[in-house]
């Protein structure tokens, strides 16, 4: 079982890492930071539909700050989906400013409204964690999912991942039976594998979505991850591993359920390949952020030594005990990729 007894040390955005942010299009002149946010006088808490707490709190700002905080943020939306062009705002209002008291950087959710039908969206505001980045740059690179977002000094603007959140969609959509048991649970095998071979740790329930995804003869899901601060961090190889999250057992018990080992060595086999190619198609970004990872201090000495010795183990391979940061154990277990077929079971 995984679990994690301390939050997490936040690291600063070094020179390296904005460089590239910068030549890739991930960094933006912001207009409003992360701290201006934290000007608001008073807070209610927010409730869902159902009447229970969801541990955020609605902000309110001083009237004389209220409009340009709501005129700064709205550009911000408009350089999150249409490169700055404010055209596409005019319509646009912002209806709830809403602040996690239980995240470990208390980030900020933005609710933007569209007058004309209604039809909402959000975006985040966080103070900017050099491991998030991280974790965002290579879920671009390494996932099938897209991601959109900008850093400028202190802070870090994310879209919104849409999809039901993992903890709801187990709790409410699978004890309904709507699910196709061996669908998810094959997408399962392959999102615990994309986690372990990047190194993104903590993925349980409350830190994914699942999105559903209907064909004309099937319903198909992508397991999306949405908190990125555990991207190479811990020393322990199972908090690599969402499928050692007991948060996850609804999941896993379709796994044991549906899924023989020669499936699940087909599908970790299948997922493994399409890394391969995705890291072929990006090669250059790819090296360039691991190089710029390398050279950063992203967790602590005493982590990176557990890890290195734990794959090292698992891999069969000397290589990982050469490691001496975690963009150079990052490196390595992306090499796997390449020098074994599959990874050994863990």
């Amino acid at each position: 079982m995984a679990i994690i007894s301390k939050k997490k040390i936040i690291y600063p955005i070094s020179d390296k890492l904005l460089g590239y942010c910068d030549q890739h299009g991930r960094q933006a002149d912001l207009p409003i930071a992360y701290e201006d946010l934290l000007r608001y006088d008073s807070s209610i808490p927010l409730f869902d539909a159902h009447d229970n707490d969801t541990l955020w709190e609605t902000v309110f700002f001083p009237p004389n700050e209220m409009e340009h905080v709501h005129s700064n943020l709205k550009y911000i939306y408009a350089l999150l989906k249409s490169d700055g062009d404010e055209s596409v705002i005019r319509h646009l209002y912002i209806d709830r400013i809403d602040v996690c008291t239980y995240g470990n950087t208390r980030p900020f959710r933005i609710r933007v409204v569209n007058r004309i039908n209604d039809l909402f969206d959000y975006f985040y505001v966080k103070r900017a964690d050099a491991s998030r980045v991280y974790g965002l740059e290579l879920e671009h690179l390494l996932s099938p999912n897209n991601m959109t977002f900008f850093v400028n000094n202190n802070t870090l603007i994310e879209e919104h991942i849409q999809g039901m959140p993992g903890d709801q969609f187990m709790a409410d959509y699978m004890t309904e039976g709507q699910v196709n048991e061996i669908r998810l649970a094959k997408e399962f095998v392959k999102f615990n594998e994309r986690c372990f071979v990047r190194l993104l740790g903590d993925m349980h329930a409350n830190n994914f979505v699942v999105e559903i995804i209907p064909d004309f003869d099937e319903v198909h899901y992508r397991i999306r991850p949405i908190d990125f601060d555990q991207q190479c961090y811990e020393g322990r190889r199972v908090i690599y591993l969402p499928q050692y999250f007991m948060q996850n057992n609804p999941i896993i018990k379709l796994g044991m359920k549906h899924i023989e080992p020669e499936l699940e060595l087909q599908y970790q086999k299948e997922e493994r390949s399409r890394m391969r190619n995705r890291i072929r198609a990006a090669h250059y970004k790819v090296d360039q952020i691991i190089d710029v990872m390398k050279t950063d201090h992203i967790s602590k000495p005493e982590n990176v030594i557990t890890l290195r010795s734990e794959l090292s183990e698992l891999y069969k391979s000397k290589a990982f005990l050469k490691c001496e940061n975690m963009g150079e154990v990052l490196y390595e277990s992306l090499s796997m990729l390449f020098k074994q077929k599959i990874r050994p079971r863990a």
